[in-house]
């Protein structure tokens, strides 16, 4: 299937390219970022340089794609001001998808957000009603990132309405990769008090560029959503115990698949899109949060 990746120089949408094209796809790589001419590698995917927020060079992007990946965000509310972070997001997706549905692409595979519920960059104190959070949680977003992600599955929703386009919305949980454990794991590991925005939950980012892998390929119809997440929490502290320590009974415990679980639940794309995690913060970090000797 000719696949086109968005943002495929960031830390997902490499990942998604490198997959898909391991699957047997052939991918057109977007990004920002200046190309420079020289001899493509073997085996490197064609790269077009677009700015999405303009509608024309997203038209030109996407003309001849059979599915869209849209990785292409800038993705957190913290180092941009506001209405650049919300503009951004917000336009890019509208213009993708436009492209896509009127040029007849099959499937839109959307990257959205753990965020969208409301909480990790809430400006005021918000928790989850319950966990593990799954897709059936009320949306309350307050920042301009989430908010973009929320009004991006929304614009999903209508796609299919107007078109045959079927939609999947991936809402990973913060994605890791080799580079980036221990720097952002490491204390989670070392201390089961330490508290995790999103309830102690991660995603390896090679287990998400599987589920992207997947939600390309599903035959499922209209526009599912999907939390994406490793099964455990990072540390693989008891669950229970420490949300009562740090939350008290603020966040009604739903049952566990696991002692050690994640804050989000991913048993829909388990049972739906045949998601299956196969790594964990142990493959690279030891039980003191170091990473491990390679």
């Amino acid at each position: 299937m000719r696949v086109t990746v968005t943002g495929a120089h960031g830390k997902v949408g490499r990942a998604a390219v490198r997959a898909l094209m391991e699957s047997g796809h052939e991918v057109t790589a977007v990004d920002l970022d200046r190309p420079v001419f020289e001899r493509p590698a073997p085996g490197e995917p064609r790269y077009v340089q677009a700015d999405l927020t303009d509608a024309g060079q997203a038209f030109a992007a996407i003309r001849e794609a059979e599915a869209v990946v849209h990785t292409a965000a800038i993705p957190a509310p913290t180092s941009h001001p506001p209405h650049v972070v919300f503009q951004n997001n917000l336009m890019a997706t509208f213009n993708v998808l436009e492209a896509a549905v009127r040029f007849g692409a099959r499937r839109f595979v959307n990257i959205s957000s753990e965020t969208v519920p409301g909480y990790f960059f809430c400006e005021r104190p918000f928790l989850p009603d319950y966990a593990p959070v799954d897709e059936d949680h009320p949306i309350r977003p307050q920042d301009p990132y989430a908010l973009s992600k929320h009004f991006g599955e929304q614009l999903m929703d209508a796609a299919v309405r107007r078109s045959d386009i079927r939609c999947v919305s991936l809402r990973p949980s913060w994605v890791q990769h080799e580079g980036n454990y221990e720097r952002n794991l490491g204390p989670q590991v070392r201390e089961p008090g330490e508290i995790g925005a999103g309830l102690w939950s991660y995603t390896d980012v090679y287990d998400l560029a599987d589920a992207i892998v997947l939600a390309v390929e599903s035959g499922l119809p209209g526009h599912e959503v999907f939390y994406i997440a490793a099964p455990d929490n990072a540390g693989g502290h008891d669950f229970a115990t420490m949300l009562r320590h740090i939350h008290g009974d603020a966040i009604e415990l739903r049952e566990l698949s696991r002692p050690d679980a994640s804050g989000l639940s991913s048993a829909k794309a388990m049972r739906l899109l045949g998601y299956r995690p196969k790594r964990s913060w142990r493959d690279y970090l030891d039980e003191d949060g170091r990473a491990r000797a390679k």
